[in-house]
């Protein structure tokens, strides 16, 4: 970890992923993703994360969905990670309530996040900035949920280009059909 450390909490990459390394179907479509999420219990990872940095996209790709599910939908489904950073090149000309737009370099938007975080997990939601954080030895870890499904195409786990990164594997559960991978990221 570099001098910017905020305190004892780590930056963690989480990700739902399908059997074939999809994070998101065509068109950033969630839906092969989201039905296995009521079964599965996020209460640990929520309660260890004190906020939470994404990109533009997948900001975007969240208040669509939240704006497609019905209140029934919703039920049961909503995760309070702490406050939300959005790391973007264009931010909105109008704030959203608790939504932070960080137009930053990367190394401060987790500086920042980090801080906010209050000594509890920061995560990192977003393929474009989990990868670049990777790219820059910022991660500690990564968190995969390895859902049932073959989407077939969309958005990769991780963009080509990314280059090696060794990981060492720290547990392993199943829950339902779900899968949990937990990593430690080697520096």
């Amino acid at each position: 970890m570099s001098d910017t450390d905020a305190g004892p909490g780590q930056v963690v990459v989480n990700r739902a992923m399908s059997l074939d390394g999809f994070i998101a179907g065509p068109g950033d479509a969630m839906d092969g993703v989201l039905e296995y999420r009521t079964e599965t219990a996020f209460t640990e990872v929520m309660q260890a994360t004190g906020a939470m940095l994404v990109g533009r996209n997948t900001h975007e790709v969240g208040k669509r969905m939240s704006a497609e599910r019905t209140d029934h939908e919703a039920e049961g489904t909503d995760y309070d990670g702490g406050p939300v950073f959005v790391l973007t090149h264009r931010p909105p000309d109008e704030p959203e309530p608790g939504v932070t737009f960080l137009t930053c370099d990367l190394e401060e938007a987790v500086a920042t996040a980090r801080a906010a975080a209050g000594g509890k997990n920061l995560e990192i939601l977003g393929a474009d900035v989990a990868g670049q954080c990777l790219q820059r030895g910022l991660v500690d870890e990564i968190l995969v949920y390895v859902l049932p499904v073959l989407l077939g195409n969309g958005v990769r786990f991780s963009a080509s280009g990314l280059g090696r990164i060794g990981l060492e594997p720290i547990s392993n559960t199943q829950s339902g059909p779900v899968t949990t991978l937990r990593f430690r990221v080697q520096k």
